[in-house]
């Protein structure tokens, strides 16, 4: 309680408060934006970061991105049926029609009050488990981090994508871009081509920027994207209030869906795709008024909403205390920490309590701030969809091409992050998930120095990755999550060969 107190002192004072005002508003700006998401943002401002001295700020600032890019995609699902993010689209299936319906008003309040409900229960969770966690991860050895970072990468590649093998792909290309460069272990130069500022690896910031910003970009405008016209928004006005039937019919589903979000968020294939689109459908089941589903109704909104936000607290739990991302905006959380040489693990809240504490409290201030400042700006927030895509793409180019060059000065740099871009639109186009690319940069270089690690201590042994319980279970949770995307699969085929003797008798005795 002392560090949470002492994390609200710091995230109150001016200028870490303008870092979170700054953090939400930006973040629900370009939540509203169809294809523009969190991780393309942080990307994009990962090279400012070099300019400042404190960690502390940055981070803050980050994290006020991810909460409102999450939140602001629930506008445009509501107004004009084009979610800003991917994990919005369960909240306009009922959204939008409640806004067809003339009540916008009431869709944009039970989201936005949900957003703040789930937020900070998640957060109150966050703040109880994640020291625990931390300190039950101290007791980890070389060979236990090994099979964890093995454990991320297969549940993200096997689980997230609809491929286990363009997954596999994604996984091997970043662990390729992970050890580019000399080895640390041996000073050989490794797949660098003879060329001298590939001695020194290709950059998180070079990779991120070419595959979200760049790649995003091209693919984008690729597409043809035109601007949403804002339709159905109704009368009245777009801010209001819940009634209280509303009031009786949401408060459920907020908790409902805080219950499914932070769990599923911690998870080591977390995200908020899944937890959204269960509670929708949990609540489209258990409802009372279940013939509304589908013409508006509020339950549909408010759960998959909760289930939203609960996730990024979630999300932070297996960053903070294992070091381990979980989705690609969380990867490039972790890249923002390391660019202040600050490692997210067992040892970060013994080594830099101050900052994890800092972060921990401005989710709660963030939520605050999301709920003041985005309920007023809605109209502000559905005008921006009127910018014509040509003008943004170009603006994003722009950018991108310009925080390379400012981090690395070398414009062979610039030419491999538009390199990657270029693999990155290929990645779009033929649906390889690109979070398995990012862990493999990220947990690739973690994964071959802890393995090498747990084979000196095993006088090169391989056993030492068995023998320890611990290190066992998380490798055969692995191949678990490895074999899980076949087993419906598997199991469909062997009820269909039960069901084919019966399908011809019957046949026979029609026929």
């Amino acid at each position: 309680m002392n560090d949470l107190l002492s994390g609200f002192a710091t995230v109150l004072s001016p200028a870490n408060l303008l870092f979170a005002a700054i953090g939400v508003t930006v973040g629900t700006f370009v939540g509203v934006l169809p294809g523009i998401g969190p991780a393309l943002t942080i990307a994009l401002l990962l090279p400012i970061t070099f300019s400042l001295d404190d960690p502390v700020g940055a981070l803050i600032m980050f994290a006020g991105i991810y909460y409102g890019a999450m939140y602001g995609g629930s506008t445009t699902s509501i107004l004009l049926n084009t979610p800003g993010e991917s994990a919005s689209v369960a909240t306009s299936i009922e959204g939008h029609q409640m806004a067809r319906r003339g009540r916008a008003r009431a869709a944009l309040a039970t989201a936005a009050i949900g957003s703040f409900v789930a937020g900070t229960i998640s957060t109150v969770l966050l703040s109880v488990i994640a020291a625990p966690v931390a300190s039950l991860a101290t007791s980890f050895r070389a060979a236990d981090y090994f099979a964890l970072a093995v454990l991320a990468m297969v549940c993200v590649t096997a689980l997230v994508g609809r491929s286990v093998v363009r997954g596999l792909l994604s996984l091997t290309f970043g662990l390729f871009l992970g050890v580019i460069g000399i080895d640390s272990l041996t000073g050989q130069s490794r797949f660098a081509f003879g060329s001298l500022e590939l001695l020194d690896g290709v950059g998180i910031v070079v990779v991120i920027v070419g595959l979200f910003a760049i790649g995003e970009t091209l693919h984008a405008a690729a597409r043809g994207d035109e601007p949403s016209t804002v339709e159905h928004v109704g009368s009245g006005g777009l801010l209001g209030w819940l009634s209280r039937e509303d009031w009786r019919r949401s408060w459920k589903p907020w908790l409902r869906g805080t219950a499914l979000g932070f769990p599923f968020g911690a998870l080591p294939s977390g995200g908020a795709e899944l937890p959204t689109f269960l509670s929708y459908t949990y609540e489209k089941h258990r409802s009372a008024h279940r013939d509304e589903f589908g013409k508006g109704a509020i339950e549909g909104v408010a759960g998959p909403e909760a289930a939203n936000n609960a996730s990024f607290s979630g999300v932070l739990v297996p960053l903070l205390t294992l070091g381990i991302p979980t989705s690609a905006t969380a990867a490039v959380l972790l890249a923002a920490f390391q660019i202040f040489n600050v490692q997210p693990g067992p040892q970060l809240f013994e080594r830099s309590p101050e900052l994890v504490w800092a972060l921990i409290a401005s989710l709660y201030v963030g939520n605050v701030l999301l709920l003041i400042l985005n309920l007023p700006l809605i109209g502000l927030w559905v005008s921006v969809l009127r910018i014509p895509r040509p003008v943004l793409h170009s603006a994003i180019l722009v950018f991108a091409t310009l925080g390379v060059y400012a981090v690395s000065n070398s414009v062979v740099e610039v030419l491999i992050a538009y390199g990657i871009g270029v693999v990155g639109f290929f990645m779009r186009r033929y649906d390889f998930p690109l979070a398995p690319v990012i862990l493999g940069v990220i947990l690739g270089p973690l994964m071959e120095e802890q393995f090498r690690r747990a084979l000196l201590i095993g006088d090169g042994n391989l056993t030492v990755f068995v023998t320890r319980p611990l290190t066992a279970v998380i490798l055969a949770l692995a191949v678990l999550a490895l074999v899980a995307p076949y087993v419906p699969k598997l199991l469909a085929k062997a009820r269909g060969r039960d069901e084919a003797p019966v399908k011809k008798l019957v046949f026979a005795e029609e026929d």
